[in-house]
């Protein structure tokens, strides 16, 4: 795949994704704190307040914050299918979002139930007009491709993801008799594995070979993959609901395969990519799936019941720290300064001084970043064994590597906006 593929016209203003991703990291630094503050006690059991907190901070604040601005960038240039009034949509997805998460996290540790009412309200509001708006342009869209079925398919999770939400929150606040043991399983395995995992299956497919220059995905992933996935979710949720454990330990085990399959097959790709010298981007893409495969296989161990409660953290950890978030990471280090490059070359082309891709953010940053960000995720890792010794170690690393992750995407926006007011400035004189 080359750039030439890409439907760059339909991108919209360069402030609409921006403010997503430069939220992001914030969040990251929020959870950190969370664990600071709380320290080893935080990982007895994934029902403990302050673990909920800062699940939800990553999850929801930096994660699906992320996932929001590469829709609103992704849809209309790779699927082809502009979204409609996007400054508006962005206006009220981001703001409900961002505090949305905040008063989730909040109403965790404070125990609040107002809070809890307030936090679905703004959740209900980001999710609703994100859903409409992305399945509105992908109803429109001129081709139906691949990605734009892969787009849909993330999306049905995403809502059946937000549903489960709202029935924890309907159990909490108002005792609705609904299965909290289940709904507190499913809910985190649609949101990761359904919601996070296929979006960035459906944005690696094109990603991976552009930035990458590795070979295109095998057609029989890309084809099959997404499909295969939801199903294997409505089969594990049917089965957990009508408490059939050997269907449910099938599915999940299948769940499991798929992602191995799919982490092996973007291993092997790099392997076979075109430039041999290792990058930034590929390390944390090497980082992010052998992670992934990690994840996969805790889950699939997870879900039969035979590790006690508190190993579900391990799933937790791995899926959402180590696979999820290094591969957003890696992958806002290629996406941004892409952006970045393209609005400018709109505004001038090819005029001398303007910056490459490369050039917005030094390679010694980043790597310095990544390292953080690995140690980050041994120190939780090991966080998960002794509590009272590594969390507030891992704590400090992981808002250490949030805190880079963040000055790194500040300093690209800053190249762009000051080469954008030199070119704005240049034009008068030239006129």
């Amino acid at each position: 795949m080359g750039p030439r593929q890409l439907d760059l016209a339909q991108a919209p203003p360069i402030s609409v994704p921006l403010r997503f991703f430069l939220t992001a990291p914030l969040f990251a630094i929020a959870a950190a704190g969370v664990v600071a503050f709380h320290g080893g006690a935080m990982f007895a059991s994934r029902f403990m307040p302050a673990t909920l907190a800062a699940t939800h901070l990553l999850a929801l604040g930096c994660l699906s914050m992320t996932m929001a601005g590469a829709l609103m960038q992704i849809v209309p240039v790779l699927a082809g299918a502009p979204i409609a009034r996007p400054r508006m949509i962005a206006g009220i997805v981001h703001p409900a979002l961002t505090l949305g998460s905040l008063m989730l996290a909040a109403a965790f540790l404070a125990g609040a139930e107002r809070l809890f009412v307030a936090a679905a309200v703004l959740l209900g509001v980001a999710f609703a007009v994100l859903i409409a708006a992305v399945v509105h342009a992908m109803l429109r869209a001129r081709a139906k491709d691949r990605t734009a079925r892969a787009l849909h398919l993330a999306m049905a999770a995403l809502g059946v993801t937000v549903v489960l939400g709202a029935g924890l929150g309907l159990r909490r606040v108002f005792g609705a008799a609904l299965p909290i043991a289940s709904l507190a399983d499913l809910h985190p395995a649609w949101a990761l594995f359904g919601w996070v995992g296929l979006l960035i299956a459906a944005v690696a497919e094109r990603v991976v070979p552009m930035f990458q220059l590795t070979p295109a995905y095998p057609s029989w992933l890309v084809r099959r993959f997404g499909f295969a996935v939801l199903g294997g979710l409505l089969v594990w949720t049917v089965a957990r609901q009508a408490a059939v454990p050997l269907i449910g330990d099938i599915a999940a085990g299948a769940l499991a395969m798929l992602y191995v399959a799919f982490a092996l097959v973007t291993l092997r790709l790099q392997r076979r990519r075109r430039r041999r010298r290792i990058d930034v981007n590929v390390l944390f893409w090497r980082l992010g799936m052998v992670l992934a495969i990690a994840a996969a296989l805790a889950f699939a161990t997870a879900a039969t019941g035979v590790l006690p409660a508190r190993a579900v953290l391990v799933v937790g950890v791995l899926a959402i720290v180590g696979a999820a978030l290094s591969l957003v990471n890696g992958m806002l280090y290629r996406i941004v300064p892409f952006i970045a490059w393209f609005h400018l070359y709109t505004l001038a082309g090819a005029s001398p001084g303007m910056p490459n891709v490369k050039d917005y953010l030094t390679e010694s940053r980043q790597r310095a970043q990544f390292a953080l960000h690995a140690a980050a995720v041994v120190l939780l890792v090991a966080a998960l064994v002794l509590p009272d010794v590594a969390a507030r170690i891992a704590a400090l690393a992981f808002m250490t590597s949030a805190l880079a992750w963040q000055a790194n995407l500040v300093a690209i926006v800053r190249v762009y906006r000051q080469r954008a007011r030199a070119l704005a400035s240049a034009q008068p004189a030239q006129g």
